[in-house]
């Protein structure tokens, strides 16, 4: 990428200003002073406050939502408080952010460091994607690599490059021993990949914008930290169901927990769910009175000729371990034409499942005439309730509910006819 015009040396003897309370460890360190170190700093300004002004405004705003939750962990940590600008630099602050590398989330840990660290990457659940899981990983990944190098800026390069090759290049081109870490850094700092050669001085640039964003003209607005209680569910739970436990919209509580990747929480798992703040009483005492066959949004998959488990959880974009998890009463061998096969979905306001779940109850037989408009028909059978029949067809209960006139606990009797929305 190249420098922008009006960028000289005279320009960078004065450090970009950083307005932080403090001696802070990386931003103070001698060697930030360097000419060239700071010529660099002064490009990555320019550049989010010239042509990536709207984009630099929200990374703000988005860190305006875990910087509380960040800042207290550096402090405990007694860690060095600029790092709360780090996932400005590796994702905007954005959970879901994956790189063209398969880095992922806030901070951008690759799969292989993420389980290292005791992160869940799967199917179903990417604990990176989980902002408060992935501050803990990445604190603890940056300790690592601070208690290795002896220099912030060689454990921010190696966050970046990875620690092999930053070690490897120290011992190829490192220069003498009497220089401190961070001049290490700056010595090895042509031999480094281009994009680690920029990380460090992009770290300094987003410390100094968002440090003190009025002065560049960046104007976030106010704050709002993200809230909430933290619930435990047992086993396998859809977060629409967590919603409606909570009397919440199904959009918060997804929000809240952006790593349960499919929308409910792992089969076999005791698992914490985060729900809007002062809703987790009303939740402990809602959900114990869902059964717990009605805890996780199904599709029951009726077995054609020639299927077997690794066809459906294919079909349906669901784990192995996890359709086999469901369904542990069925033996994978000796899967028969016309046995129902029990799919844990996505919610099923999804648009994907509310496809997948149509063909599929088809298939099973159990819709009667089309009603009006084109619109499929259930007949109740002895046995069934509303949200059994909800779970059947990948619908909401209340939706079910409501296109029919009913409450989700009225009474269902055999032989009605529901209207499927």
């Amino acid at each position: 990428m190249d420098r922008p015009g009006g960028l000289n040396a005279a320009r960078a003897v004065a450090p970009v200003p950083v307005k932080i309370e403090g001696i802070d460890a990386i931003l103070h360190s001698p060697a930030s002073l360097d000419l060239q170190f700071q010529e660099s700093v002064y490009f990555w300004v320019h550049f989010w406050t010239e042509r990536q002004r709207g984009h630099f405004e929200r990374y703000l705003q988005r860190m305006g939502q875990y910087d509380t939750l960040v800042d207290g962990e550096l402090e405990v940590r007694e860690l060095p408080i600029s790092l709360r600008y780090l996932p400005i630099v590796e994702s905007g602050y954005l959970p879901s952010a994956v790189s063209r590398a398969g880095a992922t989330g806030m901070w951008q840990i690759m799969g292989p460091t993420a389980r290292d660290l005791g992160l869940s990457v799967g199917a179903v659940v990417d604990d990176r994607r989980d902002p408060i899981a992935s501050t803990f990983a990445a604190l603890d990944y940056l300790e690592e690599l601070h208690a290795r190098f002896d220099s912030w800026f060689l454990a921010l390069a190696a966050y970046n490059a990875g620690p092999g090759r930053v070690g490897r290049i120290l011992a190829e081109r490192g220069g003498e021993e009497a220089l401190s870490g961070d001049e290490q850094f700056l010595h090895i700092r042509p031999y480094l990949p281009a994009e680690t050669r920029e990380f460090v001085p992009r770290f300094f640039a987003a410390a100094a914008l968002a440090s003190n964003p009025g002065a560049y003209g960046f104007d976030p607005g106010a704050p709002s930290p993200v809230a909430f209680d933290e619930v435990t569910v047992p086993d396998a739970t859809s977060l629409d169901v967590v919603a409606r436990a909570s009397g919440v919209d199904e959009a918060e509580i997804v929000s809240l927990n952006p790593h349960f990747l499919r929308g409910f929480t792992p089969v076999g798992e005791e698992r914490t769910v985060r729900v809007p703040l002062g809703t987790g009483e009303r939740f402990v005492e809602e959900y114990a009175m869902i059964p717990p066959g009605d805890r996780l949004t199904l599709v029951e998959h009726v077995v054609a000729s020639g299927e077997t488990f690794s066809h459906i959880a294919r079909r349906y974009g669901v784990s192995l371990s996890d359709l086999t998890g469901t369904n542990r009463d069925v033996d994978p061998h000796r899967l028969q034409i016309g046995m129902t096969v029990i799919v844990p979905v996505a919610p099923a306001g999804s648009e994907g499942v509310t496809e997948v779940a149509a063909s599929e109850t088809a298939e099973g037989g159990r819709v009667a005439q089309g009603g009006d408009g084109g619109e499929e028909l259930h007949v109740v059978s002895a046995g069934e309730s509303l949200w059994a029949i909800a779970r059947h067809y990948g619908v909401r209960a209340e939706s079910l509910a409501q296109v029919n006139g009913r409450r989700t606990d009225a009474v269902i009797r055999v032989g009605e006819e529901l209207r499927i929305p």
